[in-house]
């Protein structure tokens, strides 16, 4: 098969088209022919060996794939609700950027009706990663405030919708006016561009005070205490990378007046279980929201694969809103 591997950690040329031995897929999970291989931030970070490969990953990068199940146990694949040659979007621990995927059967998913493996393949990162951070650790709920950092992003764009669907407000944070205007057409309530306007300051006079309920949090440092200042009493701040720095200082005392609670997680090292438990909850509330429409991708610019250290360029520059994705 093809695909693209890190041929030494560094800039985007790094990555280069090479012919690999196509992966046997192992029980419990299925082999997928890509059609499509999402690119999120991870991959840079792994292309520059900041982001250690979990054990018994495959070295090439790439964490999301759309195309056909070619195969498989067919009692298991039934389990999920699956079979041969039905078209997936799946979850992957690497190995994404590739003409041929193994993916464990309980992190595959059907497409949504009406959507294009190019559409599919960018949504299983970033979908997961918000369901799981939103509404499972921040325990977002209907009528609540979520302030998203960074709303233009992969992340950001699906965040928005998600909690919004949901029955949230959303106010996002963004570096410039276009992208500010992308993500109130998206359905944010409120967007605060961070280069002009204290977020912090933003937050409190957009909700009279009180502040949000949830932090969506891919910066970290010294952000995290400008964060609390701006959370609501019982509010959840939610740290899922560490953009500023993975060292922050904070009011510990604010924390315990105001009840405050700092989580965060990393999905890829996480269990199949884990991962499987987020998939049959995206299928249950996510994807009838994507098949009528309520939720949809949001697809920047596609790269033929052997394009994909100009993806990556791309990429670092931030000039993008939404997803960018590899075709096969």
């Amino acid at each position: 098969m093809k695909a693209i591997e890190i041929t030494s950690y560094g800039a985007p040329e790094m990555l280069r088209l090479v012919e690999r031995t196509a992966p046997v897929a192992p029980p419990g999970e299925a082999l997928i022919r890509v059609t499509a291989s999402g690119i999120n931030r991870p991959d840079v970070l792994q292309r520059k060996g900041m982001y250690p490969v979990p054990p018994g990953a495959s070295d090439l990068p790439g964490l999301e794939v759309a195309g056909t199940l070619i195969e498989g146990s067919e009692a298991q694949l039934a389990e999920a609700g699956l079979k041969i040659g039905d078209r997936v979007c799946a979850l992957v621990a690497g190995g994404g950027y590739a003409e041929l995927c193994a993916a464990p059967i309980g992190q595959c998913l059907p497409i949504p009706a009406g959507l294009s493996d190019i559409e599919a393949a960018s949504l299983p990162e970033t979908f997961f990663t918000v369901w799981s951070n939103v509404f499972d650790r921040g325990h977002l709920q209907a009528g609540e405030t979520l302030l998203v950092q960074g709303g233009s992003s992969g992340i950001g764009v699906t965040a928005i919708q998600l909690a919004k669907a949901a029955g949230a407000k959303v106010i996002v944070t963004v570096g410039s006016e276009v992208k500010a205007a992308a993500c109130l057409a998206l359905g944010a309530d409120h967007a605060i561009n961070y280069s002009t306007r204290d977020f912090s300051d933003e937050v409190r006079r957009l909700t009279d005070g009180r502040g949000a309920n949830v932090i969506l949090d891919m910066v970290a440092g010294a952000y995290v205490a400008r964060e609390l200042a701006c959370l609501a009493d019982d509010g959840r701040l939610v740290i899922i990378a560490l953009q500023g720095g993975s060292k922050s200082e904070i009011d510990a005392g604010a924390v315990l007046r105001r009840r405050l609670t700092i989580t965060g997680s990393t999905l890829r090292p996480r269990s199949v279980q884990f991962k499987a438990a987020i998939a049959r909850a995206l299928r249950d509330n996510v994807w009838p929201w994507l098949e009528h429409g309520k939720v949809r991708p949001v697809v920047y610019q596609t790269f033929p694969a052997e394009q994909a250290a100009a993806a990556h360029a791309l990429m670092e520059s931030n000039r993008h809103i939404g997803k960018l994705v590899l075709t096969w």
